[in-house]
């Protein structure tokens, strides 16, 4: 890939559609949601079972950053691993369960993000991001290796949106 091409393009700017998608991210989810639809609805200490790759913390972000992964390509990596984590939530879920409504809201905004992202696939994503999110689509349930509260999810998933799109988007951190 051609770094001009992509300067022009402004790439590495976050586009309108996923400044707005995430601030609407932000709104569903603060904290007193994360609290009650992650936590008091859940069983004490319940935990879902994830992939090493499918949890993504500041520290992970902040490591490859200094390893030169474009910012770009880290809020691509943000949107797999977090929509894959709301899916993981979803999948225990029944119906009928309190919190169901409001994961399906959540998997609605993810939706529409990757529509944003679709739209730019193209880019050459670094080779370390593009094998995480790999690893991510491929390993079967037997990779499955770490049992993570769902609100630990969603808490992560907020404070590394928030390191990606704080600045580009303006993210007024609340």
């Amino acid at each position: 890939g051609c770094p001009g091409v992509l300067a022009v393009l402004g790439l590495e700017a976050a586009a309108p559609g996923e400044c707005e998608l995430t601030r609407l991210l932000q709104d569903k989810l603060q904290y007193e949601m994360r609290l009650q639809y992650m936590k008091h609805y859940f069983p004490i200490d319940y935990t879902v079972q994830v992939q090493y790759e499918e949890v993504l913390r500041p520290s992970n972000i902040t490591r490859l950053r200094n390893g030169t992964v474009s910012e770009a390509a880290l809020r691509y990596l943000w949107f797999h691993v977090s929509s894959q984590a709301v899916l993981r939530i979803r999948e225990v879920l029944p119906e009928k369960h309190p919190s169901w409504k409001y994961t399906q809201e959540l998997c609605q905004l993810f939706d529409a993000l990757g529509k944003e992202y679709s739209k730019y696939r193209q880019i050459d994503v670094e080779t370390v991001v593009a094998d995480l999110v790999k690893l991510i689509h491929s390993a079967g349930a037997e990779s499955r290796s770490k049992a993570v509260r769902p609100k630990a999810l969603l808490d992560n998933c907020l404070k590394v949106m928030r390191m990606l799109y704080g600045v580009p988007c303006e993210l007024g951190v609340r």
